[in-house]
């Protein structure tokens, strides 16, 4: 990789780690440290929850699939479109209607003490092990575009190549840094700069990539039959779409990630706003996502599938910003990674430690959630390192994880509208689901430990030819008709729904009252590194042969986009 990519790269995560520092300026507290202090503008709401749905498998998994079957990878992409604008219509408003300060503390004041302990640490444990596994697929992809010489520390003797392990190590550490620093106000920032340059980007390899190929006609003509197929019976029905969308409207609408994104906006309509932001992008943009590694399909058809997506982009981006596109890739990871760091650590400080230390004074609590921050780093960073010694252990535990989706964070989603469930709904919906669950997923098929058991053989061919429906009945169907049994059998109403409606109706007061608004000053942060981004374009002109008018156009883009958002919050 050129001198110009690994500056780029270099400044960038730089960057980043000092966005975090001056948006450290705006962390007084604990509720600023994981709430925003409910000040965060809708938009960066909004573009934030979609960068957080992004991970280095948007890349690898996605790009894959779209490199291998085409307009199938954007049908289903388009549903997580559907499902967040269900949720923006029916729950967004509901969570912020609370004036909750983490998605725990509606848990322990829903359901109880028991089952606050239950999703805590059931879904820390399923998230971090997620986390780690994605910025440890982040790592494997780019070390393999940065061959280093002999003798830098940092070189793998085997591969000539940045050291897997310095990789994880470097990225991990950066993401650690800005969000202890920075909280959810640095993850909200870098999750605006990385969806506009990522998208900038991607506005760019699209045409060029499609000129490689002779345009869009010769694109459609050159590729495979059945290329532009919305579904594949074989696999990607529409009964996997439709249960695909549902299985996201629960984890869009609960999952503790997102839910934060509803709690640290001004009001409720600022709330339903992020969220028909997030579901608009996704129900325009994954066809511009996900063209790359489909058009390097008929470039270069034996290529890696796994590849494809940053072979595509290599193959067409000038000097400087294979760079900056590697330092995007990276960001859209640590999106993910740095929303799960702030969301755990601020349940850990709020609803675990504050209980438990005598003085909870908001600088206590602040620094307390420093250290959650930091000592959940090292352990995301320790289990990467060791993803793959553990091998098809890793597999394991994400097939767990996805289980678990639904079964989880459906009784939490339910509890925002039934009067009548209790603490009793989540035991009852997570255990089961989970059993039943594991029992068709793990039990069943070749490998399956009930496999060789003579009187189950043609239940087990049954199980294996129905594989795909029984997924989505397991995982949505099951826990779905769980509830609904508990919702009729239970009589009257629970105690946490009146303290919730409690909550909601001071809420409504204050809100009328007070009239929140949202901080500018996060805003013009963004503008002034968007402005940095677009003077680095201009500067690699220097390093260029060619290619001057793209970078050129891509760093008057980001200046424009800069001075639109200096104007518009002149004098505030």
């Amino acid at each position: 990789m050129p001198i110009a990519d690994w500056t780029v790269l270099i400044a960038y995560l730089l960057g980043t780690v000092l966005m975090g520092v001056l948006l450290g300026r705006l962390v007084k507290n604990s509720s600023d440290m994981f709430s925003a202090g409910g000040e965060s503008p809708w938009w960066t709401s909004g573009l934030s929850a979609f960068m957080t749905m992004f991970s280095a498998n948007t890349f690898v998994v996605w790009g894959s699939i779209a490199f291998d079957v085409g307009m199938v990878a954007v049908m289903i992409n388009l549903m997580y479109g559907v499902a967040a604008m269900l949720v923006g219509f029916f729950v967004a408003s509901r969570w912020k209607a609370m004036g909750i300060e983490t998605p725990a503390e509606y848990v322990k004041l829903r359901f109880g003490k028991g089952a606050l302990h239950f999703y805590t640490w059931a879904m820390m444990v399923l998230r971090v092990v997620g986390t780690a596994a994605a910025l440890y697929a982040l790592a494997k992809i780019l070390v393999a575009l940065m061959p280093l010489d002999e003798g830098n520390p940092l070189r793998d003797p085997e591969t000539g190549k940045l050291s897997l392990r310095w990789a994880i190590l470097i990225f991990g550490s950066v993401v650690v840094l800005y969000t202890m620093i920075g909280g959810l106000w640095a993850v909200l920032m870098t999750d605006v700069l990385q969806f506009i340059i990522l998208n900038l980007a991607i506005l760019f390899v699209v045409p060029l990539a499609l000129h490689q190929v002779g345009g869009v006609s010769g694109f459609i003509e050159a590729a495979p039959d059945g290329f532009f197929d919305l579904v594949k019976e074989e696999k990607y029905t529409v009964f996997f779409l439709a249960g695909w969308a549902a299985i996201h409207f629960f984890m869009i609408g609960a999952e503790w990630a997102f839910v934060q994104r509803f709690l640290c906006v001004p009001t409720k309509k600022d709330a339903r706003k992020s969220t028909y932001l997030f579901g608009i992008l996704y129900l325009v943009s994954p066809l511009l996502w996900l063209l790359p590694p489909m058009i390097y399909r008929v470039t270069n058809p034996e290529a890696d599938a796994e590849q494809a997506y940053i072979l595509a982009c290599k193959s067409v981006l000038p000097i400087g910003m294979v760079g900056l596109m590697l330092a995007a890739m990276f960001s859209a990871t640590a999106s993910m990674v740095s929303s799960q760091l702030n969301v755990f650590s601020g349940v850990l400080t709020n609803d675990i430690y504050k209980p438990l230390a005598k003085a909870s004074k908001p600088q206590s609590l602040l620094r307390a959630g420093r250290i959650f921050t930091i000592l959940l780093g090292i352990l995301l960073i320790t289990l990467a390192l060791q993803i793959e010694k553990l091998g098809q252990v890793k597999d394991l535990i994400i097939s767990i994880t996805e289980l678990m989706v639904v079964p989880l964070l459906a009784p939490s989603l339910w509890g925002l509208f039934s009067r009548k469930i209790g603490g009793r709904a989540v035991w009852i919906t997570g255990l089961s689901g989970f059993a039943l669950g594991a029992l068709i997923r793990f039990g069943f098929g070749a490998d399956g430990f009930l496999a060789n058991i003579p009187a189950l053989e043609s239940l087990n061919l049954w199980v294996t030819s129905h594989a795909n429906f029984l997924k989505t009945f397991t995982g949505v169907i099951f826990p779905v008709a769980v509830l609904a049994i508990i919702e009729w059998s239970s009589k009257g109403e629970d105690a946490g729904w009146k303290i919730i409606a409690s909550l909601a109706q001071q809420e409504s007061e204050e809100e009328l009252q007070h009239r929140p608004q949202s901080n500018p000053i996060a805003a013009k942060v963004v503008a002034v590194c968007l402005a940095i981004c677009g003077a680095m374009m201009f500067a690699l002109i220097l390093a260029n042969e060619s290619s001057h008018g793209i970078l050129a156009a891509f760093g008057t883009v980001l200046f424009l986009i800069s001075g639109t958002i200096f104007y518009f919050t002149r004098g505030k």
